[in-house]
């Protein structure tokens, strides 16, 4: 009687077979792997743009007697005309 010589075809299958999925299932980890990282990546750039929009500081509005002490100070130092002062006083408190 003959004996037979390795695994012969369904073995052989069963190996392949294994080693592609294995190699899916390493593919599918290393991709998901990277996704995750972008996804890290993202939350991280999208943390530091909200943090960066929190720190800037709010354009400053201006202060209507911050403005008109501005303005007495220019008309003390003779800068502005008594008409020129009370023109800039008005616009400054909107009258």
């Amino acid at each position: 009687m003959m004996r037979r010589r390795g695994m012969g075809v369904i073995g052989t299958a069963v190996v392949v077979g294994g080693a592609a999925h294995y190699g899916t299932k390493k593919a599918n980890q290393a991709a998901a792997s990277q996704e995750q990282a972008q996804q890290a990546a993202y939350e991280q750039g999208l943390a530091a743009a909200q943090q960066q929009a929190a720190a800037a500081p709010a354009p400053a509005e201006d202060d209507p007697m911050a403005e008109v002490q501005k303005l007495a100070q220019m008309h003390a130092a003779g800068i502005l005309t008594d008409d020129e002062f009370a023109a800039a006083k008005a616009k400054a408190l909107g009258i």
